[in-house]
């Protein structure tokens, strides 16, 4: 029995190494490429112009050096997309297929990324990153990556599911990414800028009429789904691993450069902790709506 349940083991760390390999390889690939061969003043954008509202886009202003840490979120979108679609289609090729346990393929892809990462950041081009933003580029992107590998099972072994956690997930990212803009809601009012406003109100709604879909849609096929994290989990990768991605491949004016922080985050810490609470309160009310729903039935 033992031996039975030290080669079960061994089996699971075995299934998720060749991930962890591909991942590994490709944050390094990524890493190597945007810090050490790319031009900075294109990829992070290096006294750009921004307006009067950004000042600062020298190489170490908060904007720039939010580039830095953003890329590991920019890397981890690209590796959701891949990790999931991975997992998905060999569920589908091969039935006897079992994705790995997602906190596995984590942890061997981590244990490369925390070493090199830093090395790569603090060595490499001009002007190299210091310690202490290194360590915060390489733990965003350590983050980052295990919002992407949190999907491959359920991928493989309900995939359905996965479609429906996405459309709430599409809908959390839009609530979650719109009331950023409440930091900037005094400018906007003081310069009249109604159009912005208008805007974030229209987006939030939009977010919550697409988790009411998502409500339908669970009542329809009598599931409720599985809980409030997942749902949670599935807005926080929409709206900084999807977004920041979609950011960089389609709205960067064909340059392909890092966005900034401020376009997904408030620079308040207590407002950026107040929309993840209310972003996490209705992922917990959603939830308890369906199960009632499906129950009263």
């Amino acid at each position: 029995m033992g031996k039975n349940l030290e080669f079960s083991r061994r089996r699971r760390w075995f299934l998720a190494f060749p991930y962890a390999v591909v991942l590994a390889g490709l944050y390094l690939y990524l890493f190597t490429r945007w810090f050490t061969l790319a031009d900075r003043y294109n990829l992070f954008l290096y006294y750009h112009d921004m307006g009067p509202l950004v000042a600062d886009t020298s190489p170490f202003s908060y904007v720039t050096a939010s580039r830095y840490w953003m890329a590991g979120l920019v890397a981890g979108g690209i590796a959701l997309l891949l990790y999931t679609g991975a997992n998905w289609l060999l569920g589908r090729l091969f039935g006897a297929y079992q994705a790995p346990t997602w906190w596995r393929v984590w942890l061997l892809s981590a244990i490369p990324l925390a070493l090199m990462i830093p090395l790569i950041t603090m060595t490499a081009n001009e002007p190299t990153l210091p310690i202490g933003l290194a360590l915060w580029v390489t733990l965003v992107a350590l983050a980052g990556l295990a919002l992407a590998v949190l999907p491959g099972r359920l991928a493989v072994e309900w995939p359905s599911e996965l479609l429906l956690l996405t459309l709430d997930g599409l809908g959390l990212m839009l609530i979650i990414t719109s009331l950023v803009g409440l930091e900037r809601l005094g400018s906007w009012i003081e310069r009249g800028s109604t159009l912005y406003v208008s805007g974030m109100i229209i987006v939030s709604v939009a977010g919550l009429i697409i988790l009411l879909v998502g409500t339908v849609m669970r009542f329809w096929r009598r599931r409720p789904g599985t809980g409030p994290a997942p749902i949670f989990l599935a807005g926080l990768t929409g709206a900084y691993l999807f977004l920041p991605l979609l950011h960089h491949i389609s709205f960067s004016d064909g340059y392909f450069y890092i966005t900034d922080a401020d376009n997904f985050l408030a620079r308040n810490l207590f407002l950026q902790a107040g929309i993840w609470l209310l972003a996490a309160g209705l992922a917990v009310a959603f939830f308890r709506l369906r199960v009632w729903l499906v129950n009263r039935r």
